[in-house]
This record gives structure tokens, C-alpha cells and sequence, in this order.
């Protein structure tokens, strides 16, 4: 069995055509340069006519391989706080199959993960992801992750786990942490808050990133998304983080009394 779509229709379209127009239009029209020696990004998720142009930005900037492991926050609550999705995912576009090897490696390596379908079933946060992987990626593969809120100790393992994965497995792969920003606050406040955690992203500390959410909390949904991809992606030699877009959901609605916040970077080795 595959994992169906949950929110086609809704965040993004449902058909294939409609989906591949406006996935072309918006890196069409997304200021992107090739940033090289790229090993994770962060992107966020919201519907497309909201966030798809920053998707596009961040992800239209970097080299898209083979494999991509995609990790974002459980919103719902169910299943285990790591879970991992082992079937293979059908979308409008095609079905993209789970990199069985490297799932494989990072569960030898992380007992804590648990191979778990229900935690995927209704999350939007990877999904919407995947269209603009698979528009810039036609071979791709994915090992999907939905993480609900966890200590930093346990953040900073699977960080870990996940760079020796990825060292084990010696071929390209691309991290994406799946995350909106601040929710709901009026736009002075959520640039102000968010460029708190953004800081602390570009200073490349993971601890700093995880304990300023926290302390000011600030409504971050894939700030443990973000804590694990940053962890990881300095064992495996990062010595950059650049944020390439921060914007809120009022430049579209024109709401700026409660916005959501959205910022893509990427995190990278010179």
C-alpha cells in the first residue's frame, strides 16, 4: 500500500497539470542562483499561494539529488514522537518510492525511530515538499520523518544518527526541514521573533536555535525539524547557513495584524 495524498486539493492542486503549471511558474519566476555544496534546507509549508514562491526560492537554489530526507514537525499528534514512513508515497505527479537503504541504515543507527505510517497519514508539512522535489528531481527518492516536539538531548542524537546515515550510505543526499515561523502574531512581532531564531540559525547553533524558540515562545512548528538538520549537517562539515527569503502570509492576504511567518535557507558546506 502507498501513502495517499492529504491535503491535494487544499495546500496544492490535486491534478497533475495544474500542479506541474504552477510548480514552473513559481521557480520561473524565484531570484535563484546555484548555491553549491548544499546539505540541508529549510523550506516552509504552507499552502502554495501563501509560501510556494519561498519553497520555490530555497529549493530552486540548490542541486536536488537522488535522495532527499525529508523531516517536519507532526502536527496531529499521532503516532510515535520519530516516526519514519517505509511505504512508498502516491501524488498527483507519481508515486515516489522510500530509499529502503538508507531507512535502513538510520534504524540500525537510532533505536529511538519508529517505523510508523499513522504520524504520516494526515501531515501536510512533508507533503507539500514533495512536488517541487519531484519537479527538480524525476528519480527521486525520499525518507520521510514526522517528528513531534522532543528534549534536545534527543534532538541532538538523531542529528547524529542521521550524519552517520548519511556518511554510511556514501552517495548524495539532501536534507529539507519542513517549517513555517512565527503563527498568528502581528507582523512586528513575528519579524522580530523570528529573526531571533533565524540568528541563531545563521551562527550555525543548534542548542541557541532550540532554547530561543523555546524560551520566547516563539511558534515555530518545525523547530525541531530544523535543531536535527542543523545538528547534522555541521557534523557533516557545514560551515554556512544563509537565509534566502523571510516574508509572512500578510504580503499575500494583506493581513498584517496575524501572520505566519516564512523563511527559506540553506545550510552549506564552501
Amino acid at each position: 500500500m502507498s501513502r495517499l495524498p492529504a491535503v491535494a486539493d487544499r495546500f496544492y492542486p490535486g491534478d497533475k497539470q495544474q500542479l506541474d503549471d504552477i510548480i514552473q511558474e513559481l521557480l520561473k519566476k524565484a531570484k535563484t542562483s546555484k548555491i553549491q555544496g548544499a546539505i540541508g534546507v529549510v523550506s516552509p509549508h504552507a499552502g502554495y499561494v501563501y509560501s510556494g514562491h519561498v519553497a520555490a526560492e530555497v529549493l530552486g537554489s540548490v542541486d536536488i539529488p537522488e535522495t532527499v530526507i525529508v523531516i517536519g514537525p507532526n502536527h496531529h499528534g499521532r503516532g510515535p514522537s520519530l516516526s519514519l514512513s517505509r511505504r512508498d508515497w502516491e501524488m498527483p505527479a507519481g508515486v515516489v518510492p522510500i530509499n529502503v537503504e538508507l531507512s535502513e541504515i538510520l534504524l540500525e543507527g537510532n533505536s529511538d525511530i519508529a517505523t510508523d505510517d499513522i504520524a504520516h497519514r494526515y501531515e501536510h508539512s512533508l507533503e507539500v515538499q514533495i512536488p517541487f522535489l519531484q519537479a527538480l528531481q524525476e528519480n527521486l527518492r525520499i525518507v520521510p520523518l514526522a517528528l513531534s516536539q522532543l528534549p534536545y538531548p534527543t534532538c541532538e542524537k538523531l542529528g547524529t544518527s542521521l550524519a552517520e546515515a548519511i556518511r554510511r550510505y556514501a552517495k548524495p543526499v539532501l536534507m529539507v526541514a519542513s517549517s513555517d515561523m512565527s503563527h498568528y502574531e502581528p507582523r512586528k512581532v513575528a519579524e522580530k521573533q523570528d529573526t531571533m531564531a533565524l540568528d541563531r540559525l545563521t551562527n550555525l547553533d543548534p542548542e541557541g536555535l532550540y532554547t530561543t524558540v523555546l524560551a520566547n515562545r516563539i511558534s515555530m512548528c518545525g523547530i525541531i525539524a530544523v535543531t536535527v538538520v542543523l545538528q547534522a549537517s555541521l557534523l557533516l562539515g557545514a560551515d554556512r547557513a544563509e537565509i534566502l527569503r523571510y516574508t509572512d502570509s500578510g504580503e499575500i492576504s494583506g493581513d498584517t495584524d496575524k501572520v505566519v511567518g516564512y523563511a527559506g535557507a540553506v545550510i552549506s558546506k564552501r
